[in-house]
Protein backbone atom coordinates (compact mmCIF):
# COMPACT_ATOMS: atom_id res chain seq x y z
CA UNK A 1 0.00 0.00 0.00
CA UNK A 2 1.34 3.40 -0.98
CA UNK A 3 1.58 6.08 1.68
CA UNK A 4 1.20 9.75 0.91
CA UNK A 5 2.79 12.43 3.05
CA UNK A 6 1.67 16.06 3.21
CA UNK A 7 4.51 18.52 2.97
CA UNK A 8 4.55 21.20 5.68
CA UNK A 9 5.54 24.82 5.18
CA UNK A 10 9.23 25.52 5.16
CA UNK A 11 10.65 28.26 7.35
CA UNK A 12 11.23 30.45 4.29
CA UNK A 13 7.60 30.07 3.22
CA UNK A 14 6.36 30.94 6.70
CA UNK A 15 8.57 34.02 6.81
CA UNK A 16 7.30 35.02 3.37
CA UNK A 17 3.67 34.73 4.51
CA UNK A 18 4.41 36.78 7.63
CA UNK A 19 6.15 39.43 5.51
CA UNK A 20 3.17 39.65 3.13
CA UNK A 21 0.76 40.00 6.06
CA UNK A 22 2.97 42.74 7.50
CA UNK A 23 2.99 44.65 4.20
CA UNK A 24 -0.80 44.38 3.88
CA UNK A 25 -1.25 45.57 7.47
CA UNK A 26 1.05 48.53 6.84
CA UNK A 27 -1.04 49.47 3.81
CA UNK A 28 -4.38 48.97 5.58
CA UNK A 29 -3.53 50.84 8.80
CA UNK A 30 -3.42 54.38 7.34
CA UNK A 31 -6.65 53.63 5.46
CA UNK A 32 -8.30 52.51 8.71
CA UNK A 33 -7.05 55.61 10.55
CA UNK A 34 -8.38 57.80 7.74
CA UNK A 35 -11.81 56.14 7.89
CA UNK A 36 -11.88 56.57 11.68
CA UNK A 37 -10.94 60.25 11.42
CA UNK A 38 -13.61 60.92 8.78
CA UNK A 39 -16.19 59.26 11.03
CA UNK A 40 -15.15 61.56 13.89
CA UNK A 41 -15.32 64.61 11.62
CA UNK A 42 -18.85 63.61 10.58
CA UNK A 43 -19.93 63.18 14.23
CA UNK A 44 -18.30 66.52 15.09
CA UNK A 45 -20.29 68.23 12.35
CA UNK A 46 -23.47 66.53 13.53
CA UNK A 47 -22.87 67.92 17.04
CA UNK A 48 -22.53 71.41 15.57
CA UNK A 49 -25.70 70.84 13.53
CA UNK A 50 -27.64 69.98 16.69
CA UNK A 51 -26.19 73.05 18.43
CA UNK A 52 -27.30 75.11 15.44
CA UNK A 53 -30.86 73.78 15.56
CA UNK A 54 -31.02 74.41 19.31
CA UNK A 55 -29.65 77.93 18.79
CA UNK A 56 -32.37 78.68 16.24
CA UNK A 57 -35.03 77.53 18.71
CA UNK A 58 -33.42 79.69 21.41
CA UNK A 59 -33.37 82.73 19.11
CA UNK A 60 -37.03 82.18 18.24
CA UNK A 61 -37.90 82.24 21.94
CA UNK A 62 -35.76 85.30 22.71
CA UNK A 63 -36.64 87.71 19.91
CA UNK A 64 -33.40 86.97 18.06
CA UNK A 65 -31.17 87.86 21.02
CA UNK A 66 -27.99 85.83 21.44
CA UNK A 67 -26.84 84.30 24.71
CA UNK A 68 -26.16 86.62 27.63
CA UNK A 69 -22.49 85.67 27.98
CA UNK A 70 -19.87 83.75 26.02
CA UNK A 71 -19.35 81.45 29.00
CA UNK A 72 -22.96 80.42 29.64
CA UNK A 73 -24.37 79.73 26.19
CA UNK A 74 -24.13 75.96 26.65
CA UNK A 75 -26.09 76.02 29.92
CA UNK A 76 -28.74 78.17 28.24
CA UNK A 77 -29.05 75.59 25.47
CA UNK A 78 -28.91 72.62 27.86
CA UNK A 79 -32.63 72.45 28.47
CA UNK A 80 -35.14 69.77 27.52
CA UNK A 81 -36.63 72.19 25.04
CA UNK A 82 -33.32 72.67 23.18
CA UNK A 83 -30.64 70.08 24.03
CA UNK A 84 -31.20 67.48 26.73
CA UNK A 85 -27.72 65.89 26.71
CA UNK A 86 -24.34 67.38 27.62
CA UNK A 87 -22.70 64.88 25.26
CA UNK A 88 -23.66 67.03 22.27
CA UNK A 89 -21.20 69.65 23.54
CA UNK A 90 -18.31 67.15 23.44
CA UNK A 91 -16.47 66.69 20.14
CA UNK A 92 -15.44 63.14 19.17
CA UNK A 93 -11.93 64.60 18.91
CA UNK A 94 -12.12 65.38 22.63
CA UNK A 95 -10.77 62.26 24.37
CA UNK A 96 -11.83 63.17 27.91
CA UNK A 97 -14.37 60.90 29.64
CA UNK A 98 -17.96 62.02 28.98
CA UNK A 99 -20.14 63.23 31.85
CA UNK A 100 -23.77 64.28 32.17
CA UNK A 101 -23.29 65.97 35.56
CA UNK A 102 -22.98 69.48 34.14
CA UNK A 103 -20.02 70.37 36.38
CA UNK A 104 -16.21 70.51 36.11
CA UNK A 105 -16.21 66.86 35.03
CA UNK A 106 -18.37 67.62 31.98
CA UNK A 107 -16.27 68.31 28.85
CA UNK A 108 -17.21 71.25 26.63
CA UNK A 109 -15.42 71.16 23.27
CA UNK A 110 -17.12 74.02 21.43
CA UNK A 111 -16.94 77.78 21.81
CA UNK A 112 -18.80 80.82 20.53
CA UNK A 113 -17.07 83.43 18.39
CA UNK A 114 -16.11 86.54 20.32
CA UNK A 115 -14.92 88.59 17.34
CA UNK A 116 -17.79 91.06 17.25
CA UNK A 117 -18.71 90.87 20.95
CA UNK A 118 -22.29 90.04 20.04
CA UNK A 119 -23.30 88.19 23.21
CA UNK A 120 -26.54 89.51 24.61
CA UNK A 121 -27.40 91.43 21.45
CA UNK A 122 -29.51 90.67 18.40
CA UNK A 123 -28.28 88.18 15.85
CA UNK A 124 -29.45 90.68 13.23
CA UNK A 125 -26.38 92.78 14.05
CA UNK A 126 -24.20 90.22 12.28
CA UNK A 127 -23.75 91.94 8.93
CA UNK A 128 -22.45 88.92 7.01
CA UNK A 129 -24.08 85.83 8.55
CA UNK A 130 -23.07 83.59 5.63
CA UNK A 131 -19.36 84.01 6.45
CA UNK A 132 -19.46 84.83 10.17
CA UNK A 133 -18.31 81.80 12.19
CA UNK A 134 -20.61 81.45 15.21
CA UNK A 135 -19.62 78.11 16.79
CA UNK A 136 -16.58 75.86 16.35
CA UNK A 137 -14.33 73.49 18.31
CA UNK A 138 -12.44 75.59 20.89
CA UNK A 139 -9.10 73.93 21.41
CA UNK A 140 -6.22 74.62 23.74
CA UNK A 141 -3.11 76.07 22.12
CA UNK A 142 -1.08 72.86 22.11
CA UNK A 143 0.85 70.74 19.63
CA UNK A 144 -1.89 68.09 19.65
CA UNK A 145 -5.68 68.29 19.52
CA UNK A 146 -6.56 69.14 23.13
CA UNK A 147 -9.67 70.53 24.80
CA UNK A 148 -9.93 72.10 28.26
CA UNK A 149 -13.45 73.55 28.42
CA UNK A 150 -15.88 72.29 31.07
CA UNK A 151 -19.36 73.03 32.37
CA UNK A 152 -18.77 74.55 35.81
CA UNK A 153 -20.88 73.86 38.88
CA UNK A 154 -21.34 77.39 40.21
CA UNK A 155 -20.86 79.35 37.00
CA UNK A 156 -21.69 77.26 33.91
CA UNK A 157 -19.22 78.15 31.21
CA UNK A 158 -16.29 77.12 29.13
CA UNK A 159 -12.60 77.88 29.18
CA UNK A 160 -12.22 79.03 25.60
CA UNK A 161 -8.67 78.75 24.37
CA UNK A 162 -7.64 78.78 20.75
CA UNK A 163 -4.43 78.22 18.84
CA UNK A 164 -3.67 81.33 16.77
CA UNK A 165 -2.83 81.38 13.08
CA UNK A 166 -3.22 84.03 10.43
CA UNK A 167 -4.98 82.94 7.20
CA UNK A 168 -2.35 81.49 4.91
CA UNK A 169 0.06 81.10 7.81
CA UNK A 170 2.16 78.04 8.56
CA UNK A 171 0.61 77.19 11.93
CA UNK A 172 -1.89 74.34 11.99
CA UNK A 173 -4.57 73.97 14.61
CA UNK A 174 -7.49 72.08 13.10
CA UNK A 175 -9.03 68.91 14.46
CA UNK A 176 -8.49 66.65 11.46
CA UNK A 177 -6.77 66.15 8.08
CA UNK A 178 -3.32 66.55 9.66
CA UNK A 179 -4.76 69.53 11.59
CA UNK A 180 -5.46 71.39 8.35
CA UNK A 181 -9.26 71.19 8.64
CA UNK A 182 -11.86 72.19 11.21
CA UNK A 183 -15.67 72.18 11.20
CA UNK A 184 -17.55 75.43 11.75
CA UNK A 185 -21.16 76.56 12.21
CA UNK A 186 -21.94 79.94 10.67
CA UNK A 187 -24.37 82.63 11.81
CA UNK A 188 -26.86 81.63 9.11
CA UNK A 189 -26.58 78.12 10.65
CA UNK A 190 -24.94 76.41 7.67
CA UNK A 191 -21.93 74.16 8.28
CA UNK A 192 -18.54 73.96 6.60
CA UNK A 193 -15.47 71.76 6.80
CA UNK A 194 -12.93 74.60 6.58
CA UNK A 195 -9.25 74.99 5.91
CA UNK A 196 -7.59 76.13 9.13
CA UNK A 197 -5.80 78.94 7.28
CA UNK A 198 -9.20 80.41 6.32
CA UNK A 199 -10.86 79.71 9.66
CA UNK A 200 -8.71 81.84 11.97
CA UNK A 201 -8.41 85.55 12.55
CA UNK A 202 -5.70 87.77 11.10
CA UNK A 203 -4.48 91.33 11.80
CA UNK A 204 -6.88 94.01 10.60
CA UNK A 205 -6.14 95.35 7.15
CA UNK A 206 -4.73 92.17 5.64
CA UNK A 207 -8.07 90.39 5.29
CA UNK A 208 -11.32 92.16 4.29
CA UNK A 209 -13.35 89.54 6.17
CA UNK A 210 -11.29 89.73 9.37
CA UNK A 211 -14.35 90.54 11.51
CA UNK A 212 -16.00 87.28 10.44
CA UNK A 213 -13.11 84.98 11.37
CA UNK A 214 -12.71 82.93 14.52
CA UNK A 215 -11.62 84.69 17.70
CA UNK A 216 -13.10 83.17 20.85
Amino acid sequence: MNRTFSRGFTMIELLLVIAVIGVLAAIAYPVFIGILERAKATKDMNNLRQIGIATQLYLNDNDGALFSTATSWMSQLHQTKYLSSWNVFQSPFDTRPPSELGDVSTPISYGINGTANLVGTSVDKISQPTIFILFAPAQASTATVTFQGTALTGLPGVTVLQAASAPGGAALGGTHSSRRKVNALFADLHLENMEWSVFTNTPAGSDPSVAQRWTP
